[in-house]
C-alpha cells in the first residue's frame, strides 16, 4: 500500500521481507540516509526456521516528499535482495470494510475505537446479511449495505462484495462476527487483507451456542483468535489471541458476556496492528511487530 500524499517533514513506514543475508540493514539505512531520512522506530527479526528476514522501520524526512516517490526509489534495493516490501505515509488511514451478522459487539467496539481515533482506519461501508446493525452503523454516519445470503444467492452476494471492495479502494476487510462461510475463490481474492475473529474453543464445541457447550464441560479458560482468512475454515495465519479465566460461579450467559469482551479486544488489536502494517506474512505464520 502506498499513498501519493505529500508529507512536509513526512512520517513514513517501510516494511520488508526477504531471505536472511548480509547487508540488508546497511542497504536500507544507506537508502534512508541518502534521502535525509531519520529512523524513529526499527524492528527486525531473522527467522531461523524459514531462513527469512523481516523488518519494519518508521522514519521521517526533513524535506517534503510522498510515499509513492520513496516506494519507487526503493525498488532497486528491493530487487537486489529479493525483497517484498511496502512503504506508505504513516498517518494514511487504511480504508476498511466491516462485515457482520446479528452479533454486534465486535462491530460496536471497532466503530467506537475508530470514532475516538484509537484505530487509524476509515470505514466507508458496513455490510451485513441481516439488518440488525443498520441503526448502529448509521448513527456513526457510515453507509450500510444489506446483502442477504442464501445458497442460491451466495455467488451473486460475493460478486457484489468484491465489486464494492474494488470501487471503494478497500485495503482490509474485517469479519466482525460475520456468520457466513466465504467461498474458496473469495478467500483467495482477499488473501492477506481479510481478518476474522472467532472463539478459541475450536475444534471443540462447534456449531450453535459454543459457550453453552463449554459451560456444560466446565471450562476454565475462554479465549478468542483473530486470524487472516484462508480457504481452510478458521485456520488462517494467527494474528492475535487472548484468554480470560472463568469458574463455576458464572452462568452460560455470563460466559457469553466474557467471551464477547475477549473477542472485541482481540479483533481490535489485530485491526490496529494490520492498519499500522505491523504484521508480515511468514508462510502459515505471522510476524507481528507490536
Amino acid at each position: 500500500m502506498t499513498t501519493s500524499t505529500v508529507e512536509p517533514m513526512g512520517d513514513f513506514v517501510l516494511t520488508l521481507a526477504c531471505l536472511d543475508q548480509p547487508g540488508i540493514v546497511h542497504a536500507v539505512s544507506s537508502f534512508l540516509m541518502e534521502r535525509g531520512g531519520n529512523i524513529r522506530e526499527s524492528q527486525q527479526v531473522g527467522d531461523r526456521v524459514s531462513g527469512r528476514y523481516f523488518m519494519r522501520i518508521g522514519f521521517e524526512t526533513a524535506e517534503a516528499t510522498d510515499a509513492q516517490t520513496l516506494h519507487t526509489d526503493f525498488a532497486p534495493t528491493a530487487e537486489q535482495f529479493g525483497m517484498t516490501y511496502e512503504l506508505w505515509a504513516a498517518r494514511a488511514p487504511y480504508r476498511t470494510l466491516i462485515m457482520c451478522s446479528r452479533q454486534l459487539h465486535c462491530l460496536n467496539d471497532l466503530l467506537f475505537r475508530t470514532t475516538t481515533g484509537d484505530l487509524n482506519i476509515e470505514v466507508p461501508l458496513v455490510i451485513s446479511n441481516h439488518r440488525d446493525a443498520e441503526p448502529l452503523v448509521r448513527s456513526h454516519g457510515i453507509d450500510f449495505r444489506h446483502i442477504p445470503v442464501t445458497p442460491d444467492t451466495k455467488a451473486e452476494a460475493e460478486a457484489e462484495l468484491i465489486r464494492l471492495v474494488e470501487d471503494l479502494g478497500i485495503h482490509v476487510v474485517v469479519l466482525a462476527r460475520y456468520m457466513q462461510i466465504l467461498s474458496d475463490d473469495l478467500c483467495r481474492q482477499l488473501s492477506g487483507r481479510a481478518i476474522n475473529i472467532h472463539h478459541s474453543f475450536l475444534p471443540s464445541f462447534k456449531g450453535a451456542k459454543p459457550y453453552h457447550q463449554a459451560f456444560e464441560r466446565g471450562v476454565k479458560l475462554i479465549g478468542a483468535t483473530a486470524h487472516y482468512v484462508t480457504a481452510d475454515l478458521d485456520e488462517g495465519p494467527i494474528i492475535e489471541q487472548d484468554v480470560a479465566r472463568v469458574d463455576h460461579t458464572l452462568s452460560p450467559d455470563q460466559l457469553v458476556a466474557v467471551g464477547r469482551d475477549v473477542e472485541a479486544q482481540v479483533l481490535s488489536r489485530a485491526v490496529r496492528w494490520h492498519s499500522q502494517t505491523r504484521i508480515l506474512s511468514n508462510g502459515t505464520r505471522t510476524v507481528v511487530f507490536r
